[in-house]
C-alpha cells in the first residue's frame, strides 16, 4: 500500500504519518522494540523521527542510528539525558519541546517513564494540542517494587500524566495487570495490548554443532537479573552432584565487578567466561541451553529471541515471560531467588536427550511464531494511532 499525505483534519487509516519516538537510553529490550517500529513505520511511508539521550548507547547505538539515518526522515536527536531526575531533565524537556515544534508530529509515541514524562509533561498543559500521544511502559516504573518512597512518587506521576495520555499501548498483560493493580484502574484513556513481535529470520533455528559451552546467559549484570543466583546454583551443583557446566556469561552492567568476585568465592570461576554484549544468535550457538535466572521482567525479547530461535531454555517465571511459554509450555518455568530449584533445573536441561530437548524447543518456537508476530505488532500500534486520532478529532 502506498501512503498518500492527506490535510490533517481528513486524517484516514491510509494517511502518512508524522511519529516521533521519545525515550532515554539506546540499549536493551526498548530500545530494540523502538528500533523495529521506527523501521516498520518508515518502510510503509510514514515520516518517522527519534528523540533519545547521547550519553548511553556506545558505538551500538551510533552504528545502529547511523544505519538508520537515511530511512528516518524527521531525523534523530540525541541531547543528555539523566536515569533518575536532575537539572538535565529540565534542558532535555526543554529541547524535545523544540524538536516537537519544530517537526509537528502527529503523534509523539513515548516509551519508558523518561520517555513517558519527556513527551507527556507538555500535553497535560495543552488540552487543545493537535497531535496525539501514546505511551508503552515497557515495565519502566511499574518494575519498581511497590510500597517504597519511589514507586509511590512513580506511581503519582504515572497517575498525573494519565490525563495527558491519547493511547497507552502495553507491550505485555503482565504490564497492563500492573498498571491497573498500582494505579488503581485500567487507563481511563484508550489502551489496547500489542505484543512485541519477531522478524521471520529470526525464527531460523540455531546450529549448535560447535557450541563448547553448556549454559549462556544473556541480559546486563545487575541485581534485578538474578546472576548471583545463578552463580550459587552452579557452586551447588559443583558441590552437591560434582557437574561443572561451563557457562558464557554475555553482558555489561553495575554489578559486573562483584559477579566477577563471587564467582570466585563460589569455586567456580574456572567454569565461567565473562564477555561483552553482541550479537544474540551467535552467542546462543555456542551453549546448548540459555539460562534467565531474572528477579524482575517485563516481556523480554531476548527470552522471545531465543525461544523463536530453538534454543533450550532454563526460566523463571516473572514478568511476562509465562505470556511468551504459553499455556504448553509455561509449567517449565520455575521460581526465582532459589539457587536449589535453579540448580535441579539446569541438571535436568542437561541430562535431557538432545532430540527430546530440540523437539521441546522447536515446539515453543511454534507458540511464539502464532503470537509475536513483527509485522502483527507494527500494524497494530499504527491502527492505534489511527484510532487515538480519530478520537481526538471528535473530542
Amino acid at each position: 500500500m502506498v501512503l498518500e499525505p492527506v490535510g490533517r483534519a481528513g486524517m484516514t487509516d491510509t494517511a502518512r504519518l508524522r511519529i516521533l519516538h521519545v525515550f532515554r537510553a539506546p540499549l536493551g529490550g526498548l530500545f530494540r522494540h523502538v528500533l523495529d517500529l521506527a523501521r516498520g513505520q518508515a518502510q510503509r511511508g510514514h515520516d518517522v523521527g527519534i528523540f533519545c539521550d547521547s550519553t548511553t548507547g556506545g558505538t551500538r547505538a551510533d552504528d545502529v542510528f547511523a544505519e538508520l539515518s537515511g530511512l528516518l526522515t524527521l531525523g534523530i536527536t540525541r541531547v543528555p539525558m539523566s536515569r533518575y531526575p536532575s537539572l538535565t531533565d529540565a534542558r532535555a524537556q526543554m529541547s524535545a519541546i523544540s524538536v516537537r515544534a519544530r517537526l509537528d508530529p502527529d503523534v509523539v509515541h513515548c516509551h519508558g517513564s523518561k520517555g513517558g514524562l519527556y513527551g507527556r509533561l507538555p500535553a497535560l498543559v495543552s488540552p487543545g494540542r493537535r497531535y496525539v500521544t501514546a505511551y508503552t511502559p515497557h515495565g519502566g516504573s511499574f518494575n519498581y517494587k511497590p510500597g517504597g518512597t519511589e514507586h509511590k512518587v512513580y506511581m503519582a506521576v504515572e497517575r498525573l500524566l494519565e490525563r495527558a495520555t491519547d493511547m497507552f499501548l502495553f507491550e505485555s498483560r503482565f504490564i497492563a495487570g500492573r498498571f491497573e493493580a498500582h494505579i488503581g484502574h485500567l487507563p481511563r484513556t484508550d489502551h489496547r495490548i500489542v505484543l512485541n513481535g519477531i522478524s521471520e529470520p529470526e525464527f531460523e533455528p540455531i546450529d549448535h554443532t560447535d557450541a563448547t559451552f553448556c549454559l549462556v546467559y544473556l541480559g546486563e549484570l545487575r541485581s534485578a537479573k538474578g546472576i548471583d543466583t545463578l552463580i550459587d546454583a552452579l557452586s551447588l551443583l559443583k558441590s552437591r552432584d560434582a557437574l561443572t557446566p561451563r557457562i558464557l556469561i554475555v553482558g555489561s552492567g553495575p554489578d559486573e565487578a562483584d559477579l566477577r568476585a563471587l564467582t570466585v568465592s563460589r569455586g567456580i570461576a574456572d567454569q565461567c567466561v565473562f564477555e561483552p554484549p553482541g550479537p544474540i544468535r551467535k552467542a546462543l550457538s555456542r551453549a546448548q541451553v540459555m539460562v534467565v535466572p531474572s528477579r524482575a521482567e517485563s516481556l523480554p525479547y531476548v527470552i522471545l529471541e531465543a525461544a523463536a530461535a530453538a534454543q533450550p531454555l532454563v526460566s523463571t517465571d516473572v514478568g511476562g515471560i509465562n505470556e511468551i511459554y504459553g499455556p504448553r509450555h509455561r509449567h517449565r518455568l520455575i521460581p526465582t531467588n532459589d539457587p536449589v530449584i535453579l540448580a535441579d533445573a539446569i541438571a535436568r536441561a542437561l541430562a535431557t536427550p538432545d532430540a527430546e530437548r530440540t523437539a521441546e524447543a522447536a515446539d515453543l518456537a511454534q507458540h511464539v511464531r502464532e503470537n509475536f508476530q513483527l509485522d502483527a505488532m507494527i500494524d497494530g500500534v499504527i491502527t492505534a494511532y489511527h484510532h487515538a486520532m480519530a478520537n481526538r478529532a471528535r473530542a
